[in-house]
């Protein structure tokens, strides 16, 4: 069960005027159940994406780079589960490619107009076969308040789907912002196994979609780890479909950018955290924050070594204070001129390290009170200057390993 997160309520997600989404079950890898999604975007729309940094990157996203750096406006989104078109070379990227065509006819519209999405099982050829067939549905289906139904449809192991809205007065006007992502296990995305899908109806200079991307997955998506494995499919999309009645955003640095940028960072992070809190096995949710760096980057560097640890996260799910390993972790985190004795460790309100050393009025019991909660924050202050930086992340359990170990079966 996922850790304090529900299925999200269709009447609380918002339709973003501009788009429209259809979900269809397709048979791609199993049958009865909704795995092909389509994403109808009206013209005019601007969109910008990051994707992942593992050089062994499926298909989809390779096209999806080439499509992006064409800018002929894109126009729709094809999204398939239960098989990732990865590690599956030259005939991969003509089945990708052959997805786009056979989208496009049915739309009249050119194929470098589609983005491709596949998430599922790696080296494995995609049934494209099935995926024509089940497009007419798909596309029957298109609606704008289809959100929630988008979420299930691009599920893979996740227990629950994740989908979040917002709305914000922008230059007096209402503007509105929907997402969905997916994703438990393979996750430790550096973008840029997740997905994630922004739209909001905001008028904006379409020049500032793609740094607003990247914004967006640096505030949420860039935080978050389940496992430390770098997907060959992680991909985030942003659409501003530029439908609002808000004067146009010429500057993120401007009030009006900085309030959607604020709005849509919000609903970034409730969906990259949605991801941990579904983590595989997960029965914790961990915020692990690190004070005192020199920079963010060696904030991330100790927050991720911590993150990472499995003898850390199988500690957490135990509910065992062993938190010497804490301190381990942030000692082989790389950074090579820390000094020991400026650090101070806390878990939640529990001052556990003084200096380096175990605070001499820590009690063992006080450190399981906290380590048996389902939402814990690990606190570590590196006094070496006025950085800091958060990662969220997961214990590690038993089911972790026999969901993996199951996966293909």
């Amino acid at each position: 069960m996922p850790v304090n997160l529900s299925a999200p309520d269709p009447a609380a997600l918002f339709a973003v005027p501009g788009v429209r989404i259809g979900v269809a079950e397709a048979g791609i890898r199993k049958a009865n159940r909704k795995d092909l999604t389509v994403v109808l975007v009206d013209d005019g729309a601007a969109v910008g994406g990051v994707f992942t940094q593992n050089r062994f990157c499926a298909a989809p996203v390779q096209v999806c780079r080439e499509h992006l750096q064409k800018n002929f406006g894109i126009r729709a989104m094809v999204i398939n589960t239960g098989n990732a078109n990865a590690g599956t070379g030259e005939d991969g990227l003509t089945r990708t490619r052959a997805t786009c065509i056979a989208l496009a006819r049915k739309l009249e519209i050119a194929p470098e107009q589609v983005l491709p999405f596949s998430t599922g099982v790696i080296m494995e050829p995609l049934p494209i076969e099935r995926i024509e067939a089940g497009l007419p549905a798909a596309l029957a289906d298109a609606k704008a308040d289809n959100w929630a139904r988008a979420a299930e449809g691009i599920m893979t192991t996740d227990t629950i789907p994740k989908a979040f809205s917002a709305q914000v007065k922008i230059g007096g006007a209402t503007v509105t912002i929907s997402g969905i992502s997916k994703g438990a296990g393979m996750i430790r995305p550096n973008m840029a196994t997740m997905l994630g899908f922004m739209a909001t109806d905001a008028r904006i200079d379409p020049s500032l979609v793609q740094p607003l991307a990247r914004q967006l997955a640096d505030a949420s998506f860039n935080r978050v780890t389940i496992d430390g494995d770098t997907s060959t499919n992680d991909s985030f999309v942003v659409i501003a479909t530029q439908k609002a009645a808000n004067p146009v955003i010429a500057s993120l640095e401007s009030a009006d950018g900085q309030a959607l940028l604020k709005a849509m960072q919000d609903v970034a992070r409730q969906l990259a955290q949605a991801i941990v809190r579904d983590g595989e096995g997960a029965t914790k949710f961990i915020t692990v924050r690190v004070e005192g760096g020199r920079n963010g980057a060696e904030c991330r560097q100790v927050a991720y070594a911590i993150a990472h640890s499995p003898l850390v996260k199988t500690a957490f799910f135990a509910s065992d204070p062993n938190l010497g390993r804490i301190l381990a972790a942030v000692g082989y985190a790389g950074i090579e001129d820390l000094d020991q004795t400026g650090i101070d460790l806390y878990l939640d309100d529990v001052h556990v390290a003084v200096k380096g050393g175990r605070n001499p009025s820590y009690q063992e019991e006080d450190g399981q009170r906290v380590m048996k909660k389902s939402e814990i924050t690990v606190r570590v202050v590196l006094g070496r200057g006025d950085a800091a930086d958060t990662v969220w992340t997961c214990d590690l359990s038993h089911d972790y390993v026999s969901i993996n170990a199951d996966y293909r079966s």
